[in-house]
């Protein structure tokens, strides 16, 4: 016999689950670069979309159960990986947007994102 518990255990959390807490990142500036580190286990490259819009960068991926095999005779008694489609949007302002690299190694996506210039990036208002 199994404990009650055994079948509810994490729900509540599971219920409450926000999409950021399925992708975890570290955002650090270096040397007049940005880098994101975020973990994507389980995805492939081809599920992962960047987007840069107005200093906004938004992450998005999406894995489908499309791949899973289809067995009527199975019948889970947990099943918590999950499917369908999360992101996470960071501002960052003003960035090189011609000088963005991103990698995805291992799980990992790594997003090197330069600061625009500042003297560029600054407008000068004369006084009337």
């Amino acid at each position: 016999m199994l404990p009650s518990r055994f079948f509810l255990d994490n729900m509540v959390d599971d219920f409450f689950a926000r999409d950021e807490n399925r992708m975890k990142c570290d955002i650090y500036e270096k040397e007049g670069i940005y880098h994101v580190e975020m973990d994507l286990p389980g995805l492939k490259k081809e599920d992962i979309k960047i987007e840069l819009n107005n200093g906004n960068l938004t992450i998005s991926a999406e894995k489908s159960s499309d791949n899973e095999e289809k067995d009527e005779n199975k019948k889970y008694i947990r099943r918590e990986r999950t499917y369908g489609k999360v992101s996470r949007t960071f501002y960052l302002g003003d960035v090189n947007e011609d000088a963005i690299d991103a990698s995805f190694n291992n799980g990992t996506l790594t997003i090197s994102i330069p600061k625009a210039d500042e003297d560029k990036a600054k407008k000068i208002i004369d006084i009337k």
